[in-house]
């Protein structure tokens, strides 16, 4: 004779199952909270961003990040010297700030964060962040009707 789950245990199991977001909702979650990131940390959010998550790994692109004065320096300086400094600069906020976004995203996902890379491009503007996970984020499946 198999043990039956009881009611209670059943409606928290349901309960924890409508909980988790859709892949989709995961994603937004992600740009919503980078976004927040990037304009109390920098003082500005990106144009646009966006979040995919692959097995393990979240991809977060931003566009349009850097400030009027970000610019300026990576064209004012030697351009090798600017491009270097605001590297560095954004490379250190990230890292000053690697605790909170560890914990932001093993909330957000459920899953250890176990590495976390940057880079920006003083050319185009564009920045990439990706979080390596312990495992890949659980989410809820589209329910898709079909005739």
């Amino acid at each position: 004779m198999q043990p039956s789950l009881k009611r209670s245990t059943v409606l928290r199991i349901t309960e924890r199952q409508e909980l988790l977001r859709t892949q989709g909702e995961l994603e937004a979650a992600i740009c919503e909270g980078m976004s927040r990131f990037e304009q109390e940390y920098l003082g500005r959010g990106p144009k646009d961003i966006r979040a995919h998550l692959i097995g393990d790994l979240i991809v977060v692109r931003f566009q349009g990040v850097l400030t009027a004065a970000e610019k300026h320096l990576a064209t004012a300086l030697t351009s090798e010297n600017g491009r270097e400094l605001l590297k560095q600069v954004r490379t250190q906020l990230i890292e000053i700030a690697r605790p909170a976004l560890e914990a932001w995203i093993h909330g957000l996902t459920g899953a250890k964060m176990l590495s976390l890379h940057h880079d920006i491009s003083t050319v185009t503007g564009e920045q990439i962040v990706v979080f390596t996970l312990e495992e890949a984020p659980r989410f809820r499946e589209l329910k898709r009707n079909r005739p």
